[in-house]
């Protein structure tokens, strides 16, 4: 299996190169690689102390960022070192000031694991949510590199649990420590002999509950939201928009306003939604929402987190979508009713809020429609649910410094 493996993402290499050619997202996965060892040969010294988290992409990046920032502050004589695996983390956070180097990591061949290492040489590797990549992995262990998974969770289905799954099971055994979101992935590891492990919950709770203590404010929307009620919609898809749309068009009650940020904030998209919508409405990087706009669509990358706190309802997209729903906790965060489509199920916080009714199902779009319109209607259902949400993020926190208290003894012991 491993010299399957090995030429199998050797082969990956070739391919993905000239495909590259006709995609810009590989271009970026291609190119951005390229540039991994000069930086760090040029950024770390040999008999620097480094620290490496690896991130798949931008979501785990929002789980590691909470330990990167309490290492930068209790560890200011070790460089860390971020690595993501996908264009959409690498580029929006290539210039992350939290971290000395910020890298593409290099495709998993043995030759690419070893150079990789040498050169980062960590006495630390920490690896977020999952990326279990087995070369590194190998060589990580080889080395004797304390090696950790925080926020990790497990799902019965993955090939680590299955019959033929031996040679992935192994790569497991390079971790010194796994620090998990839920019990069912300490039993999921348990029942393969793995017991190195701790339920210390996820990181982006300490991440989320830190937004409520900075500025939130947007100056250009005090005036749109002003004495009215506010369903904000964040990270919508086209399926979630067109149910919003008809929504919208058939509630157009003087206090109640809509702001939507789309995922996909591509012009001609934009244009599109607001032709849909059967009232004035304005957008983002056009300026200030016009007078008596009904819908204000956000266009501009970076200040949903913001956005939410001038909700009374939110909306959050990707639940009626193959992959599910989008970011949960950040609207939670404010003490605001949510709403999401059906597919959540592998989202452990979406399912926890929906346990607890502080996450209300549109299971279609007339059911959609219904639950906006509860909650509408009900300023004391929105009072309830948003403070079931609010108590939910507080109640969670606490994993990062668990796992800080663990690295600063794995850390001490090198030393």
């Amino acid at each position: 299996m491993k010299y399957l493996y090995n030429f199998a993402i050797s082969l990956f290499g070739i391919v993905v190169n000239i495909l590259a050619i006709f995609n810009h997202k590989l271009a970026l996965f291609v190119k951005g690689r390229k540039d991994t060892f000069p930086k760090l040969i040029s950024a770390i010294s040999p008999n620097e102390k480094t620290i490496w988290m690896h991130c798949a992409s931008l979501g785990e990046f929002e789980q590691g960022r909470p330990l990167i920032e309490v290492l930068r502050r209790s560890k200011p004589n070790y460089k860390i070192i971020l690595s993501f695996y996908s264009p959409s983390g690498y580029e929006v956070r290539k210039d992350f000031k939290g971290a000395d180097v910020v890298v593409y990591l290099p495709i998993d061949t043995m030759s690419n694991s070893r150079k990789f290492i040498e050169l980062v040489h960590p006495e630390i590797a920490i690896f977020v949510k999952y990326e279990f990549w087995p070369n590194i992995l190998s060589v990580l262990k080889q080395k004797k590199i304390k090696t950790i998974l925080v926020s990790g969770i497990f799902r019965e289905d993955q090939l680590f649990f299955k019959s033929y799954g031996g040679w992935m099971r192994k790569s497991l055994q390079s971790f010194s420590h796994f620090f998990l979101q839920n019990k069912s992935s300490k039993d999921l590891l348990a029942s393969i002999g793995i017991s190195n492990s701790t339920v210390s919950g996820d990181t982006r709770f300490d991440r989320v509950a830190k937004i409520i203590e900075q500025d939130n404010t947007l100056p250009f929307l005090e005036g749109f939201v002003r004495d009215k009620i506010i369903l904000v919609a964040g990270s919508t898809w086209p399926i979630d928009e067109s149910y919003l749309v008809s929504f919208i068009n058939q509630n157009l009650d003087k206090n109640l306003s809509y702001i939507i940020a789309p995922h996909n904030i591509n012009s001609k998209e934009i244009q599109k939604l607001k032709l849909s919508l059967n009232c004035k409405t304005s957008v983002n990087s056009e300026g200030v929402p016009e007078k008596d706009a009904k819908v204000f669509i956000i266009d501009t990358i970076g200040i949903l987190t913001k956005v939410y706190s001038y909700a009374d309802i939110a909306y959050i997209g990707g639940g009626f979508d193959k992959d599910g729903v989008h970011n949960v906790l950040e609207p939670a965060v404010f003490g605001i009713p949510l709403v999401i489509g059906p597919v959540y199920e592998k989202f452990e916080e979406a399912t926890k809020l929906v346990a607890l009714k502080a996450c209300l199902v549109g299971q279609s779009e007339t059911d959609l429609h219904s639950q906006f319109t509860r909650l509408i209607k009900s300023e004391t259902l929105r009072n309830e649910l948003g403070a079931t949400s609010k108590a939910f993020i507080k109640n969670h926190t606490g994993a990062t410094e668990i796992i800080l208290d663990y690295i600063e003894e794995q850390l001490a012991d090198n030393s």
